[in-house]
Order: structure tokens, then sequence, then C-alpha cells
């Protein structure tokens, strides 16, 4: 027997037919993914990943849409141009990224309902390199949801958690302003006909941002992401709140489909129940998906942030967002270009928190050829933050003189 084939043997001994499936490699050797392959039907499909190395590799699916997810070690992954838009037999689609400082994933979206019929690694062997391997097979439902309940998943998939903890207090009276770049990780947002990401120009947006409001000296700064990493929604607003900030500003860029033709200019969304527009809803729908795209089990979100709307507390808080946002498109008018309407609201999740005023800001639109340029100008970045940090200058100075400021 081949040296090949008594790896295929050991590793088919962690083969299930439900549930996850956890296989064990030690190395401290950086991971890398170098190809990846879709073969098979719709009846049954093998995804196939190249590394480096072996790893260890946990698989699970979720349900509403039928997914797929594979949790690795973090990994570099040096694929193709376009790779995740390959379509094969069972999969419709695949993203990969990381989702937490030292884990990665890949999420598999599928056609229907699939069992995880194998799933192991093989190691490096006559000249190959070590595989991932994931076969898939079509199943029903009904089969499909018992096996969800009976997995086991690994902890770290389904608590993913932001690696800063809430800072002890030191009674510093600054009000504290905690600002979101949008999306990050697996989760890479729109994208530029360049292939700039969103999730690129967000984080580079906030960490100017986060400069000039620091070198004010009046406020204190915190960021629910400051690198390439993956946060829920609902982390981002148990973020603000454990902290008890003052204002929280999620940044993002918007796109538009082909379909839709073109829109340009910087927008400011505030929460409601009903969005403002057709345009807004559609908006609010793809950035409350971050979490589905990310592969997180929306089931375990406690009932509270479905019911937050109705929280009383919520209604002087409302109404602070929209005074911020109002004074936001004041200030911006004088160094960005705005959208015909910039003043819109709709339910995005991020802006849920109860007691603190948010507002998500759009910085303009990634599938925009004159947005683009503006948006990956550093001129126009530090420009443009200026003018957010004076909105959040003006907003505060009247509360914080008449005692009204939040810590």
């Amino acid at each position: 027997m081949t040296a090949r084939a008594v790896a295929i043997v050991s590793t088919l001994a962690c083969t299930v037919l439900c549930g996850p499936v956890v296989v064990a490699a030690e190395n401290r050797v950086p991971v890398v993914a170098t190809d990846v392959r879709i073969g098979g039907d719709d009846k049954q499909t093998r995804f196939v990943v190249d590394l480096n190395r072996k790893i260890d590799l946990a698989a699970f699916t979720l349900a509403d849409p039928y997914r797929v997810v594979l949790d690795l070690p973090q990994t570099n992954f040096n694929l193709p141009a376009k790779a995740g838009e390959q379509i094969r037999g069972l999969v419709k689609a695949f993203r990969y990224g990381l989702i937490m400082q030292g884990g990665s994933r890949i999420v598999l979206d599928t056609k229907g309902p699939v069992r995880l019929e194998k799933a192991f690694v093989l190691d490096a062997a006559e000249g190959q390199p070590a595989r991932l391997v994931l076969d898939l097979v079509a199943t029903d439902r009904a089969s499909f949801m018992r096996n969800i309940v009976l997995e086991n998943r690994p902890a770290y998939s389904t608590s993913i958690r932001p690696s800063e903890a809430p800072p002890k207090p030191d009674n510093d009276p600054r009000p504290l302003i905690v600002l979101d770049p949008g999306h990050g990780g697996i989760d890479n947002g729109t994208k530029g006909a360049g292939g700039e990401l969103e999730k690129d120009v967000v984080l580079a947006f906030a960490q100017t941002l986060r400069e000039k409001l620091e070198s004010t000296g009046k406020f204190r700064v915190a960021m629910t992401r400051s690198d390439d990493t993956f946060i829920p929604l609902a982390e981002r607003v148990r973020f603000a709140r454990s902290r008890s900030a003052g204002l929280f500003i999620s940044v993002h860029a918007d796109a538009l489909p082909r379909r839709e033709g073109q829109a340009e200019g910087a927008t400011v969304y505030t929460l409601s129940e009903n969005a403002s527009d057709a345009e807004a809803a559609r908006l609010a729908e793809a950035e409350n998906k971050a979490d589905v795209i990310a592969g997180v089990d929306l089931t375990t979100e406690p009932d509270d942030v479905a019911n937050i709307l109705v929280d009383l507390a919520q209604r002087e808080t409302k109404t602070f967002s929209m005074q911020f946002a109002r004074t936001v498109v004041a200030e911006l008018k004088t160094a960005a270009r705005l959208h015909k309407h910039p003043l819109k609201s709709a339910g995005f999740k991020v802006l849920l928190a109860p007691d603190v005023p948010s507002v998500l800001v759009e910085l303009g639109y990634m599938s925009t050829k004159d947005d683009l340029k503006q948006l990956t100008s550093a001129s126009w970045r530090a420009r443009t933050a200026q003018a957010l940090a004076q909105a959040v200058d003006s907003f505060f100075t009247p509360r914080v003189a008449t005692g009204g400021g939040r810590n």
C-alpha cells in the first residue's frame, strides 16, 4: 500500500454521516490555501482545497439559507481570482476569509439541503499538496434539520467575540465615540470595478476619523474592529452599549446592481421600522445579512434584540440620532458630494442600541466611478473625516456645556 493510500485510510476514520467533523493536526507553520476545485453533480459534490500543510478542520451546516461552514486555523487564501464564484453540482458559490484572530472560515452556499458525507484533510504525499476534502450529498429538509439538531458544534464557531474587552472605568468625563467599520474578515462587503473591497475602504476611513477625533482632545474613541476581522452585528451593538458609548457611527460604502443604474454621494441613515424609500429598504436588507454571509447561526440571538424598538428609552435616543444625522449632512456638504436624498432611515440591525445615539454613514457608491475614485483617495478621506469630526464636535458641544453629555 502506498503512503498516499495509507493517508487516505487513516483520515477516513474521521468521516461522519451527520454532525461536525473535527480533524486534528499539530503544526505551527502558517497555513496557505493555494487552489480550489469543485466536481460532481446535483446529487453528490466534492469540494477540494489545496493547502501547504495538514490542518485542524471543523465542518457543520446551517439552514435558511442552506450553508456548509468549514472552520480552519488562520489561513492565507492565495486562491485564483473569482474562485468563490464557481458554480458546480450542489454548490452555488462560496466565500472565505478571517472570522476572528487565529481562525478562518469557508462558507459554501448550497442549492438545497445537503448531508456532510465526508470531511477530512489529507497530508502532503508523493509530491501532492495537503488537501481539504469535503463530500456533500443531496438530502431532504427534514433530514437536514434533524442533523443540525444533532450536531455538537465547536465552541469557536458559534461564539465569535471582539478581541478587545470593555475597558475599566477611568472616570474620564469625555464622551466615548464608537466607530464601526462595516464588514471585515470573511465578509468583504461591496466590491469596486478594480477589485477594491468595501471592508478595506471603510476601515481606512474609520482609522482616519479616529485620528481626527482624538486630535481634538475632547473625545475618547473605540473601534469595533481595527483590522480585517469579522464582527457579528449584535456584537457591534453590544460593544457600544457595554462601554456606555455617547455615539455610535457605522461606516459603509454602498453599491448598486447594474440593472438599477447609477447613484452617487454620501447618505446618512438612522433607525426606523419603516424604510424611507425602496433603496433604503434594499440597503438595510443587504447590510442585515452580514451574519448570514459569515455563517453565523442566528438562532442563538437573544429575543430582546428583536424587541428593542418598543423600548421607551429609545424614543429619546432616536431623537438624538436624528439630530446628529442632520448635523452630519450639514457638515459633509462642505467636504463631500452628497446623495440627492442624503438623509434616510431604515431597519438596520447595527443601529438597534436603545440607549446609544446611532447613525450609519454610507460614504458613497463603490459601483460609481467618480465615487470610487474619491473613496480611495487619501486627501478626500482626510477632508471628509475632518467634516465628520466637526459634526461630532458640534453635536456634543451644547450637551457638554449644559451637563448633558454621555460618559
